[in-house]
């Protein structure tokens, strides 16, 4: 599968990203949820778990793995909302140190900026990365059921194209590290509010009366081509945090004591 997403091993960390984009020019990465071979946590949130210098720690390392700057990593206070934010000069490194100073109440961040990572964080919400290489544009996009039921990932490639010219044909993605439709199931609530998403059909299998399978993995891919993409453009949605819980964090897994693995991209 050469959609497929793999893991990486850099600097004593392992991260996942998709190669097939990276040899495009799509600069990203999904970190895990241990320090290489020293099994530690890395944990990148600072919303979560009561050791915040940990997380700071963590997130230098990342960077320095990556050879992008701390000071400019910039990252948001999500809320599973649908809210996309445009990062300039102003809003370069807020969050970096402290939660309270990340980008208020978002679930997307754009730049045109270079060095400057965008990052979100996730332990089963749906981490979809973009980029335009040619006119130079970045996104990351955090879709929980929520964000993803407000068709956030696919509002998230408009702006792009809206606001900075970006040409869908010429915009890569890959939707990272999720929750898997083999181990997602939803109730009622979820099934209505979806009402309405690109390819709404094939996106939940009912496994009982008032509850479904639901693929976060799809709707999403369903969002890109939607909003231009080419499905030729897309990679990864092919690993599920649950089933893999000894390398992601899981919300579900874990019943809600975990901490959060960090999704990056950059110019």
């Amino acid at each position: 599968m050469d959609n497929a997403l793999a893991l990486k091993y850099i600097d004593d960390l392992w991260l996942a990203c998709s190669p097939k984009l990276s040899d495009r020019g799509l600069k990203h990465a999904f970190t895990t949820r241990f320090n290489g071979k020293h099994n530690e946590s890395m944990n990148l949130a600072l919303h979560v778990g009561r050791d915040s210098e940990a997380a700071i720690t963590n997130r230098k390392k990342v960077c320095d793995a990556l050879k992008l700057p701390f000071d400019r990593f910039t990252t948001a206070e999500q809320v599973h909302g649908d809210k996309v934010s445009v990062v300039t000069e102003k809003e370069a490194g807020c969050g970096r140190y402290n939660y309270k100073e990340s980008i208020a109440a978002t679930d997307a961040l754009i730049t045109t900026l270079k060095d400057t990572p965008l990052v979100l964080f996730y332990a089963d919400c749906t981490p979809v990365v973009l980029a335009d290489p040619i006119r130079r544009v970045a996104a990351v996009v955090h879709a929980g059921w929520r964000g993803t039921v407000a068709a956030i990932t696919q509002k998230t490639a408009i702006r792009m194209q809206e606001e900075f010219g970006c040409r869908s044909v010429d915009c890569l993605a890959a939707i990272g590290p999720s929750i898997g439709p083999c181990c997602y199931e939803v109730d009622e609530t979820v099934h209505e509010a979806a009402a309405g998403l690109p390819g709404y059909d094939s996106l939940f299998v009912a496994v009982r009366p008032g509850n479904w399978r639901f693929d976060l993995w799809r709707a999403n891919h369903e969002q890109l081509l939607a909003a231009g993409v080419p499905g030729k453009n897309i990679g990864g949605g092919n690993m599920c945090t649950s089933c893999n819980n000894e390398t992601f964090f899981s919300y579900r897994a874990e019943k809600g004591k975990t901490g959060r693995f960090a999704a990056l991209v950059w110019l």
